[in-house]
């Protein structure tokens, strides 16, 4: 039986005989921005028509933009996985992916990956290894060092220009400060930190200074990476340059973050040292803590969010207060090293 607080596309989508390809069992993935339809062989992600102040997708043609934006840019890492646009058609009545009719939304449409060799998954079931962390490394490495930059760019790496991004962080989880996930002293504590770190505004020109601020991935940790015979680094940021334009530091933080979430600090220190040695960056390692401490209220923050959407079933939302509160936390320990 179809969820009626769904879209009536989406519920739609739910069926086989929507798809233009065997289809026999569908699952639906939401995030607090995306629809996400496991069908098959593929994979539909849809943007919610959602609007957070750091993404818009309130409308139509916006949503296609960055579906369009999100091909190009993961097709940096993985030119196999993406595989096109889909549009998303109704007529009389019926939806239907590319059928007749008028497009009423538009999906990223990506060849489904081995579910039991997501990073997640091989994390849980104790199989990360450093051999892997190597590999990963050997595509990081060379990614950034052919990603863009320049001046358009690398202003992203200057203090002022980090500071909104972490400052805006405080600003849109200041009404949740005292829930169970954020305590009024973890507020207190992790943004006196990142403010005084912001005012060493030295480091961050010698980052810029050494060449490291980049058109880098933007969202790098175990979610978003696959561990089959080839390793995909998927679902960059598309919506919103200013995440994506920062320093490489900020980007493998997250993964060295994600790593010590998972209980696994030995490995996450083995990545950024031989990340640092394969990259030659030599200045990374005061930057860590830092950007570690932003990566792990981030994804806090986007629990709370996710908790909160109205259409997220009760049974998600305890789960995404949970995680956001050890998200809090681990950025919490960060703050005080």
């Amino acid at each position: 039986m179809a969820d009626s607080t769904l879209p009536p596309f989406i519920q739609a989508l739910l069926k086989p005989e929507a798809y233009p390809h065997p289809a026999p069992e569908i699952t639906l993935v939401q995030t607090h921005i995306s629809y996400v339809l496991l069908a098959g062989d593929c994979v539909y992600k849809i943007k919610k028509p959602v609007d957070f102040g750091f993404l818009n997708f309130t409308s139509l043609e916006q949503r296609k933009h960055f579906c369009e934006e999100e091909l190009l840019l993961n097709r940096r890492l993985c030119p196999s996985l993406y595989l096109g646009l889909a549009a998303i058609t109704g007529q009389d009545g019926v939806f239907s992916l590319d059928g007749p009719g008028t497009p009423v939304e538009y999906a990223v449409k990506m060849a489904r990956m081995p579910e039991e060799r997501m990073m997640a998954k091989v994390i849980a079931q104790g199989g990360l290894s450093k051999e892997i962390l190597d590999r990963i490394i050997g595509i990081l490495v060379p990614f950034y060092a052919k990603a863009e930059t320049g001046p358009g760019i690398e202003q992203f790496g200057t203090a002022q220009a980090v500071s909104v991004n972490v400052l805006e962080n405080f600003e849109q989880t200041q009404g949740f400060v005292g829930c169970a996930a954020l305590s009024q002293g973890q507020f207190e504590a992790i943004s006196s930190y990142a403010r005084d770190f912001l005012g060493k505004e030295d480091l961050f020109a010698a980052r810029i200074a050494a060449g490291r601020v980049r058109d880098c991935h933007g969202d790098l940790y175990s979610a978003n990476i696959c561990l089959a015979d080839e390793i995909y680094i998927y679902d960059c940021i598309e919506f919103n340059q200013r995440f994506r334009y920062c320093d490489v530091a900020s980007d493998v933080a997250f993964l060295a973050m994600d790593l010590d979430f998972h209980g696994l600090p030995e490995l996450s220190g083995y990545f950024i040292d031989q990340f640092c040695r394969a990259a030659g960056d030599t200045t990374l390692l005061p930057m860590l803590n830092f950007y570690k401490c932003y990566r792990a209220y981030v994804r806090g923050k986007i629990g709370l969010f996710t908790a909160h959407a109205p259409e997220v079933d009760p049974a998600t939302a305890e789960n995404c207060l949970a995680l956001a509160k050890k998200y809090f936390a681990l950025a919490e320990r960060y703050a005080a090293s």
